[in-house]
């Protein structure tokens, strides 16, 4: 499926600093908005996989990929993460990420985790700028289940083989970008953080996909999101499955995003009706 999906990988300056992307381009490209691709906060391009390219194949639709900040081959964290890093990603860097790639019209955003977060900080900040928002295990408030998910990874990193697995994708980056992840979120003064009242402000269509054993958060979550944004919503609740929705249920969310790509183009008439 992936197969003729071309890979273009490049540098960029986005926010002050050297980052590492990819563009997708599908075999048989459509007219329509660019699929951004939003990691986790443990992640970074080659983490996804082939999902981007996959679900660029499926809908025709050019995709983006990068290494935020800290991350993969994007340049390195210097010192501790701030309390409002999801904000700083969503409000900063992703606009420019965007402008400096050439993305002028709204993308369509998939986060995954942190990046669920920070695609639905954009839309709330950027209404006019966003078609649509993919959330996939995004946090919008700190449940108890998330941080001792977060204390478990992080005796897991002390231990060795969650550092050595990082240590293959992010090199040099692997010691501070797990700490500016761990610590961060394990830091009291963050304790309260909560962006539920932003969601209000988000006017684009919604998907929303949790696994049922997600190890880091609960329907709470879930069901917070579908209340708040302004916007229609779905959801893709999926059992037997966890953290990585895209991964361990892979067809399941392929099929359902696809569907719903094909739904915001149908309404934008930029890209024609597909069969599944």
């Amino acid at each position: 499926m992936t197969a003729h999906v071309q890979h273009h990988r490049f540098e960029l300056q986005a926010a002050g600093h050297r980052l590492h992307a990819e563009r997708l381009s599908p075999p048989q490209p459509t007219a329509g908005p660019t699929l951004v691709f939003l990691h986790e906060g443990l992640g970074s391009i080659n983490q996804w996989r082939h999902f981007p390219a996959e679900l660029c194949a499926l809908t025709g639709l050019p995709g983006l990929v990068y290494d935020r900040w800290g991350y993969g081959r994007s340049e390195s964290l210097t010192g501790p993460r701030p309390d409002d890093y999801l904000e700083q990603e969503a409000h900063d860097s992703l606009p420019a990420v965007l402008a400096a790639c050439g993305v002028t019209d709204p993308p369509i955003l998939f986060g995954h985790s942190d990046g669920g977060s920070i695609a639905l900080l954009f839309a709330a900040a950027y209404p006019e700028r966003t078609y649509a928002v993919i959330c996939e295990a995004a946090h919008v408030s700190v449940e108890e289940i998330c941080l001792a998910g977060i204390r478990q990874a992080c005796d897991a990193y002390q231990q060795g083989p969650l550092r050595d697995g990082l240590r293959r994708y992010h090199g040099a980056n692997t010691e501070t970008m797990f700490h500016g992840w761990g610590d961060t979120w394990l830091r009291a003064s963050r304790r309260d953080w909560n962006m539920e009242a932003q969601l209000r402000q988000i006017r684009c269509p919604a998907l929303i996909i949790q696994g049922e054993d997600d190890e880091y958060g609960t329907r709470i979550q879930v069901d917070a999101i579908a209340a708040g944004v302004g916007g229609p919503r779905e959801i893709l609740w999926l059992p037997d499955c966890a953290h990585v929705p895209h991964y361990q249920a892979r067809d399941a969310v392929l099929t359902a995003c696809a569907h719903f790509i094909d739904g915001i183009c149908a309404k934008i008439t930029v890209a024609k009706p597909r069969s599944y």
